[in-house]
């Protein structure tokens, strides 16, 4: 993408604004809050808002919220909304509600984050902002990643378990080709998948005129069912193992749920 379009993609997302309210962790009969919940977070592409059902990764956020209601947190944020992700994720994690993280709720949690475009460059920043906090994640998935102004999203970092990418390299609006981890020791890539739609195109003809027309494969990778079931596939398996988890982990041993 040339620096100018990227640019004036990142002044229109700066504009929007949202007025959604922290979210609040599950709470037992007595009012008292339990385990944290598996937190699944995914960030829609461009200025795409939160809850455009035309957006394949919206879609999949409303199958996976209805269907993990009792044990998981599953929401939709704009890629500009990295900040606010961050603090419903510590939000959920302070099981007490103290305002302060123990080593304890941050090695609990079990977090899964994905997003397409700017929203797949704000997935690695999210989870770097964890790394940070000493957090871990079990999966990121990147989907057709655009870096964002000042992010990396080439290099995951060392408290993700797990990633993968799916990506195109057609048109002049094009995915990072290759993650790496930042300590490979830690960070399982588990493929970089790339998508060609010159033989097979797809139409996509929900999806507004004027992306089709000038972000056409990178929008054909956004509602591809090919590369999406294998997303969701990647996000329910990871999903069902971590509710099958103890409610906490081995923290005197050092063992992580994570491995």
């Amino acid at each position: 993408m040339v620096p100018s379009f990227r640019v004036l993609f990142l002044l229109f997302s700066l504009v929007l604004v949202s007025g959604e309210a922290s979210p609040k962790p599950p709470a037992t009969p007595l009012g008292i809050p339990s385990v944290s919940p598996i937190i699944v977070i995914g960030f829609v592409g461009g200025f795409v808002r939160h809850d455009d059902r035309v957006h394949t990764e919206v879609q999949l956020v409303k199958r996976l919220r209805e269907e993990f209601a009792s044990s998981a947190f599953v929401e939709s944020f704009e890629n500009h909304r990295g900040k606010d992700a961050h603090q419903a994720v510590l939000h959920l994690l302070d099981v007490n509600s103290d305002g302060k993280l123990s080593p304890e709720e941050k090695q609990n949690a079990r977090i899964i984050i994905f997003g397409h475009s700017w929203g797949a460059s704000e997935t690695v920043e999210l989870a770097r902002q964890l790394e940070k906090d000493g957090i871990p994640v079990v999966l990121t998935i990147q989907v057709d990643s655009v870096s964002k102004m000042g992010e990396n999203d080439a290099v995951i970092p060392a408290n993700v378990a797990q990633a993968a990418n799916f990506y195109q390299l057609d048109g002049m609006l094009h995915g990072q080709p290759q993650i790496r981890a930042a300590n490979p020791a830690r960070t399982r890539i588990l493929g970089n998948f790339r998508s060609d739609y010159k033989t097979k195109p797809l139409t996509c003809g929900q999806y507004p005129w004027w992306d089709r027309l000038f972000m056409k494969p990178h929008i054909q990778i956004e509602c591809d069912p090919t590369v999406w079931n294998q997303v969701e596939s990647l996000i329910r398996s990871n999903l069902s193992l971590e509710a099958r988890l103890p409610e906490s982990s081995d923290i005197s041993s050092g063992v992580s749920p994570f491995r």
